[in-house]
């Protein structure tokens, strides 16, 4: 059978569509509970958490604060309370274990916008010249803090689309939507993933948080890749892969701090090249060619 065009047919064709969706799935669920749970209390009355994604307390008890913030807020010349100190030190660690840039994958509000711009973009079959360097979000994460220190106050948060998100939807702020229909468009005509993958600080600072996590995705049945370019149409950040999955002599383990562990990687392989994993198991564990790969166990 003809292989069709669009990126996971083949893992649809052989795992089922659930499977080829379930970290996706997974994503979206933790992305819209996290800001449900948000919502909830001003718009229902009901407080399960109080505060934004930049700071907030859990049941009354569980402080957790974004650490940019507080970095942020140092840079300014401003000790943040002890309580949100601890708060940040907490998820500064749960980010350390499971990645940095989980954040952008599993709980950023504006990844779903971002994602919508790309599966648009690709849908419509939209191309343009331009490609802003990756580094240019450190640039911008450096450029926050240098504002930070320069005015004394924490500049960025007045424009931070994660923060504008959650107030647009509260509070049905207009310049928030303004902004955010700015990313969505620029994603969608100037520059493909050009805001999450080029621009913004806070997957900067996220990345750099997670440089050492200990979940990675990895290429373990890399021997079994086919070369169909799945994984690489879905990416969202690229340049991670082929290191992990071409590189013979290295590990299979995906150690660019820039991969999100979103795990689209994993849902579209139909042959199972990658999976979850701990940074430190070096082993390679199937090595067999793609005539070795299981049979499709569904498809004509």
């Amino acid at each position: 059978m003809k292989k069709s065009s669009y990126p996971g047919y083949e893992a649809i064709r052989r795992k089922g569509w659930l499977a080829a969706h379930k970290w996706l799935l997974l994503r979206r669920l933790s992305q819209l509970s996290i800001m449900a749970l948000f919502l909830v209390g001003p718009l229902l009355g009901v407080w399960i958490i109080t505060g934004n994604l930049n700071s907030s307390l859990t049941l009354e008890t569980l402080p957790l604060t974004d650490p940019y913030l507080i970095l942020q807020s140092l840079a300014a010349g401003h000790i943040p309370q002890g309580t949100a100190i601890i708060g940040g030190l907490i998820v500064a660690l749960f980010y350390f274990v499971v990645g940095g840039r989980a954040f952008c994958s599993w709980v950023c509000p504006v990844n779903l916008l971002t994602d919508l711009a790309f599966r648009l973009r690709e849908k419509l079959g939209l191309r343009s010249a331009t490609s802003l360097p990756r580094y240019t979000r450190y640039l911008m994460l450096l450029a926050t803090m240098v504002i930070a220190f320069v005015s004394g106050g924490i500049a960025w948060e007045l424009v931070n689309p994660v923060s504008m998100f959650h107030r647009g939807i509260i509070f049905g702020t207009g310049l928030a939507w303004l902004i955010l229909l700015a990313i969505f468009l620029f994603d969608l005509f100037v520059s493909r993933r050009g805001w999450c993958g080029h621009l913004c600080p806070v997957g900067a600072f996220y990345s750099l948080l997670g440089t050492h996590s200990l979940l990675r995705v990895r290429a373990d049945a890399r021997a079994r890749c086919d070369d169909c370019m799945d994984c690489y149409l879905v990416c969202p950040e690229q340049q991670v892969l082929r290191p992990a999955l071409k590189g013979a002599d290295t590990s299979p383990v995906i150690n660019s701090p820039n991969c999100t562990n979103c795990g689209r990687c994993i849902d579209v392989c139909a042959l199972d090249v990658f999976q979850f994993g701990i940074r430190f198991d070096r082993s390679d564990s199937s090595r067999s060619s793609p005539n070795q790969a299981a049979s499709p166990s569904t498809g004509v």
